[in-house]
């Protein structure tokens, strides 16, 4: 008997039991929320030798980025590799191998292939469109999911994550009006969509609508918090248009709570918890020791370097709480990583070994220092992955240490280009307010 996954697609090795918990351990994933991870188990318990089953344990241990994943999606692709497979499995497996051997740009190609053939296999998309993400592809952000609209409605169960892949895309290539209308449609259909939320939120980030932001976040929270693992971030945006509207008292409630306050060691919360109270602490916001908890989570992950976008967080932990061992070893790992010839070594390489080793010269005040190794990487920091607001910490953090090293000309061009770019951003008013001041104090000690 054949049997076909909700959009059409043929399943190898399956029974009806083994699928029905199949599938809901995607629906789980694309919203972001329960336990996919345990679902997909019962689905593997029901038929061990379901390979779509074993392809889905394999990327929800890879999406994370976690150096704990890597050995558990090995062994899910050494299991499923014995098994039947059709050529659509056969791309997943090929592009899973790639990931594992740090070949990220090339795993995201063999599934564009995957999807070109295959337009309704929502995992192949919703993979690929994660390796965009990690390999700062916004193009692709944006146009695996273009290529594949025609095959969708709202008939076929997942539409709402492809609409969701399609407003994020949208947004990473500054389309913010399509961007907001696809996102909101895609909260709509389902408004468990964690990245149909974000999506939106994305959008009112760039274009620092930081009312509209905390509204929009506010509106229902349950939907995109309660049983979600990507609750986290979402509570991060929220924390940033409070943060962009002068209002630090409630981003810091907001890390004490949702961000950081259940201590969550998922890599991606970490992230956002690094990135929160560096922001925070180059504002000039009392920290107190909260640094020292975020750096005792990282702790066990430093020296992996599996991953410079996680290693250039980590050492905001490690150099604000001083601990040095831990600097000495995530700036080892990445050089370490750097010598390598697959895309792991070239994320460390172009951007994430100076941008790590910024940070650290930031934390230790060598400001011209930091200069010196911020400056170059702004036009292409996009090559080590993440969205255009993560990477903002890189601008802010140049901005700051320019006016710390009073390298005044730069921070005035550097705060007017930001102006320019979103005049009604409370954040790049005050900017250039500090930059104002600073040249008035400049020039009356002369």
């Amino acid at each position: 008997m054949t049997f076909r996954d909700h959009a059409g697609n043929s399943i190898s090795g399956t029974t009806a039991e083994s699928l029905a918990a199949f599938e809901q351990a995607c629906h789980e994933l694309r919203c972001y929320s329960d336990d996919p991870v345990a679902t997909v188990e019962r689905a593997l318990h029901a038929s061990p030798s379901m390979t779509m089953a074993h392809i889905l344990k394999a990327w929800l241990h890879l999406l994370g980025t976690e150096p704990a994943g890597l050995p558990v999606a090995r062994q899910s692709l050494d299991a499923a590799r014995h098994l039947p497979a059709n050529d659509r499995e056969h791309g997943h497996l090929a592009a899973i191998a790639k990931v594992l051997d740090g070949q990220w740009r090339t795993a995201g190609r063999i599934l564009e292939d995957v999807s070109a053939t295959y337009p309704r296999d929502a995992l192949a998309l919703q993979a690929g469109h994660q390796i965009d993400f990690f390999t700062g592809d916004a193009r692709m952000l944006r146009d695996r999911i273009a290529r594949v609209l025609p095959a969708w409605s709202a008939s076929v169960p997942g539409y709402h994550a492809v609409l969701g892949m399609y407003a994020f895309g949208l947004e990473e290539c500054g389309d913010y009006a399509q961007a907001e209308r696809f996102g909101r449609e895609s909260v709509a259909l389902e408004r468990r969509d964690g990245w149909g939320w974000h999506a939106v939120a994305h959008v009112m980030e760039m274009q620092k609508r930081t009312r509209d932001g905390i509204e929009w976040l506010r509106a229902d929270t349950d939907a995109w918090s309660q049983q979600s693992f990507f609750a986290v971030h979402n509570w991060w945006h929220l924390a940033l248009f409070h943060l962009d509207r002068g209002e630090p008292d409630a981003a810091l409630r907001l890390f004490d709570g949702p961000i950081h306050g259940a201590r969550s060691s998922a890599i991606l919360d970490l992230i956002d918890a690094s990135a929160l109270l560096w922001r925070l602490q180059t504002r000039g916001v009392a920290i107190g020791d909260r640094w020292q908890s975020v750096a005792d989570i990282w702790a066990p992950l430093a020296g992996h370097g599996n991953y410079a976008f996680n290693d250039f967080h980590a050492m905001m932990a490690f150099a604000s709480a001083q601990r040095p061992k831990a600097c000495t070893a995530v700036i080892a790992s990445l050089e370490r990583s750097a010598r390598g010839d697959n895309d792991s070594a070239a994320f460390a390489r172009e951007v994430g070994l100076d941008a790590t080793r910024a940070i650290e010269a930031f934390a230790q005040g060598r400001y011209n220092e930091t200069v010196r190794l911020l400056r170059p990487l702004r036009s292409y920091a996009h090559r080590f992955g993440g969205s255009h607001a993560q990477r903002d910490l890189i601008d802010l953090t140049l901005i700051e240490a320019a006016r710390r090293a009073g390298m005044l000309p730069l921070v005035n061009a550097l705060t007017a280009e930001r102006a320019a770019r979103v005049p009604h951003s409370p954040l790049a008013q005050l900017l250039q307010r500090n930059a104002a001041n600073n040249s008035n104090e400049e020039y009356a000690h002369a």
